[in-house]
């Protein structure tokens, strides 16, 4: 019997999926923000956003946004400047990203002249009218959720693990729950569901094309599409550069009335 037993107990060991087979779902998550939001030291990109509505009527927005890493993982700054359409020409927004607490937004208004800092509740109001949040632009805290490894499933002929985030508060999110495809290569999110108090699918995300800038993995074009207005915007990054050695000078408060030549 202890010859049998042995025998079982070493065939359980060797069916045993390992860590390396099934990545905890918290480590997927911290991955996927590294590969989403943190590639590179900084960032600028050119960004051309199409809003359109149920019935087809579009509205473009062009912009050009820098980010800068001040630690891998936490802190960030992002300066966003608006150059088209007129009605939005020259406003700019600001955002300083902490780990584990509310980050400072700032939003400049050249209609009004007027800087307005956002509340942290307002960081889930759309952004520029469009279906991404201010919190979609800069990203979520990993501490915020909690993460559930839901089953593997081929997305466009790539391997992905389906992730269920669920905010820890009812209040730290508009979302009670959201499924995250993660491409196993590149841990990048191919695909998003955002689901709403009730359970039903609210918003949904999708990677449209990716390409390999500078020997790192992007998405050049992605859309959100709200499933309850039936609008959607689309958004294409264009003339992706990676480690400029963006200043901090650059994120500060002194540029969001007049945009600094970086960001033109």
């Amino acid at each position: 019997m202890p010859f049998i037993s042995a025998i079982l107990l070493a065939a359980l060991l060797w069916s045993a999926p390992s860590s390396a087979e099934a990545p905890a779902a918290e480590d997927l998550a911290r991955k996927s923000q590294l590969a989403f939001f943190y590639a590179g030291e900084d960032l600028k990109v050119k960004i051309h956003m199409r809003l359109v509505t149920r019935d087809g009527k579009e509205r473009l927005r062009d912009l050009t946004m820098l980010r800068k890493d001040v630690q891998e993982g936490g802190e960030q700054k992002y300066f966003i400047c608006f150059h088209q359409p007129a009605d939005v020409r020259d406003m700019t927004f600001m955002v300083w990203k902490y780990p584990g607490k509310d980050d400072d937004r700032w939003l400049y208004m050249p209609a009004l002249k007027l800087v307005r800092r956002i509340a942290a509740d307002d960081k889930r109001s759309s952004f520029a009218g469009s279906d991404f949040t201010y919190e979609d632009v800069s990203g979520r805290g990993l501490e915020e959720d909690v993460y559930a490894l839901i089953r593997e499933e081929n997305l466009d002929d790539k391997v992905c693990d389906v992730v269920k985030s669920t905010p820890k508060t009812e209040k730290g999110a508009d979302y009670s729950y959201k499924l995250s495809w993660i491409d196993r290569n590149t841990f990048l999110p191919l695909k998003e569901e955002y689901y709403d108090r009730q359970g039903n699918l609210a918003r949904v995300f999708t990677a449209g094309e990716l390409k390999e800038v500078q020997g790192l993995p992007t998405i050049v074009r992605r859309t959100m599409m709200n499933l309850q207005t039936g609008h959607k915007t689309e958004v294409v990054f264009e003339e992706v550069k990676y480690n400029l050695g963006l200043v901090n000078d650059l994120f500060t408060e002194r540029y969001l009335r007049s945009a600094p030549p970086e960001a033109k």
